[in-house]
């Protein structure tokens, strides 16, 4: 019997000790749990960064009074964090797009004009290119030309930007880009056939040739399955793509938020994840030639391709939208009524004078020329009345203080806001080369 005893209590005695391994095998578990999800940085599956022009207060507050009055709020503005970015490049105080691009891009200042050329002359390796060389997928989209600066700060080197048949090259030389959908046809093809360029090379058919999976239309970006095993380029058009108010149901043109939808499900396969870069370049077109209503319409379809991302890729993904710089100085004049919006906030209000005006543009009297001022008050077009249809006052322009060709950039720190894992780093007053930092961490 006290055998039996001795035995009992050794059991007891083993149990015990199982027992005390067991919680403190739980309790450092927990605490590596805990200590993983607070102090371990988790990097994101899905890095998405939305470049455009005029995301700045002005631009936003006009755009949610457009849409839909004083209530209407944007997508961008569910975004946690917020910083407001400088923006000089390493010669100007203002950039030109080149110089913004490259800057977000490579986390370098360079010089106006070039892109992704360090001051000296040498090459800068860009935030694409690092993602591809982490076993991301990368894909690069624009609702304008795909040799514009802002995109081919991302894929290319030069000193002159204006280069676009080079540039043109660089992009289906390099292979690093796995999904490239925009416009700028003409770039890639002979005169020949309908294109710009003279050295008679048909970029389009050396990228069938290079294995890349080609698509002309909306249709055969729709089909296209899923699981893709080569590069897909699609090219919508010549030139730029159509403005989101002249796209036409049954249109041959996705829109942004079908480029952003379908780039995320390709993109998505990928298992150690992907960077998506999209230029929203259409609000540049808009300010260029003082459209206002344009770069209010456009920045509402940048809003919803932003939607549209937050929906397809989860709240495990990096977001970044960044303000790239600003064009002609738009600002939304008056005392507009609460449930103002639409064309309740165009052409001339109550008081006489135009709700929306530039600093400078096409549509502003010349230095020096009295005439231009004289026709500029006796143009009725320049300023559409309240009544006007949409269609009429996109195609009219509002009146700028000063003339000049095209709107020229504005000294105008940009917003940039961000979510997902690694978008706290978005906070205060910051230089947009840290978006470069950012976008490098989580890779």
């Amino acid at each position: 019997m006290p055998g039996f005893l001795l035995f009992l209590r050794a059991r007891q005695m083993k149990l015990r000790n199982q027992l005390l391994a067991l919680v403190c095998l739980l309790v450092f578990i927990g605490f590596g749990f805990v200590f993983f999800h607070n102090w371990v940085e988790q990097k994101p599956f899905g890095i998405i960064l939305f470049v455009t022009d005029g995301l700045s207060t002005n631009t936003l507050a006009a755009t949610r009074l457009y849409q839909n009055g004083a209530n209407e709020r944007l997508a961008v503005e569910s975004f946690p964090h917020l910083a407001l970015l400088r923006n000089a490049s390493n010669d100007y105080a203002v950039p030109d797009a080149a110089a913004a691009a490259t800057s977000i891009a490579t986390g370098i200042k360079g010089n106006n004009r070039a892109l992704a050329m360090e001051p000296g002359g040498k090459p800068i390796v860009s935030i694409l290119a690092l993602a591809h060389d982490a076993g991301r997928g990368t894909g690069l989209i624009s609702t304008g030309d795909l040799t514009d600066p802002t995109p081919a700060a991302f894929y290319a080197h030069a000193t002159d930007a204006k280069d676009r048949q080079a540039i043109a090259e660089q992009l289906i030389g390099s292979d690093f880009v796995d999904i490239t959908l925009g416009g700028g046809l003409s770039n890639f093809t002979p005169e020949s056939k309908g294109g710009l360029r003279k050295d008679g090379r048909d970029l389009w058919l050396e990228l069938r040739g290079k294995g890349h999976s080609l698509t002309r239309t909306k249709a055969e970006l729709e089909s296209t399955p899923a699981f893709l095993t080569t590069p897909l380029t699609g090219i919508f058009a010549d030139t730029d793509l159509a403005f989101s108010s002249q796209m036409e149901s049954g249109s041959q043109q996705p829109s942004l938020s079908d480029m952003v939808r379908r780039s995320i499900q390709f993109l998505q396969n990928n298992r150690r994840g992907y960077l998506l870069v999209i230029d929203a370049a259409l609000v540049s077109r808009a300010a260029e030639q003082n459209k206002g209503e344009r770069v209010l319409s456009e920045t509402a379809d940048f809003d919803r391709a932003v939607a549209t991302a937050l929906q397809y890729a989860g709240e495990k993904a990096l977001i970044l939208c960044i303000g790239k710089s600003d064009l002609g100085g738009l600002s939304l004049n008056g005392h507009p009524l609460r449930d103002d919006h639409g064309v309740a906030l165009l052409g001339t209000n109550a008081a006489g004078y135009p709700a929306l005006t530039w600093s400078t543009g096409p549509n502003g009297p010349r230095k020096n020329d009295p005439s231009a001022q004289s026709q500029l008050s006796a143009n009725p077009t320049a300023s559409p009345s309240p009544a006007a249809t949409p269609a009429a006052a996109a195609e009219s322009a509002e009146p700028a203080a000063f003339g000049t060709a095209q709107a020229i950039p504005t000294a105008r720190d940009m917003i940039g806001v961000a979510t997902g894992p690694g978008s706290e780093g978005l906070n205060g007053f910051i230089d947009n080369t840290e978006i470069f930092k950012i976008i490098q961490k989580g890779l």
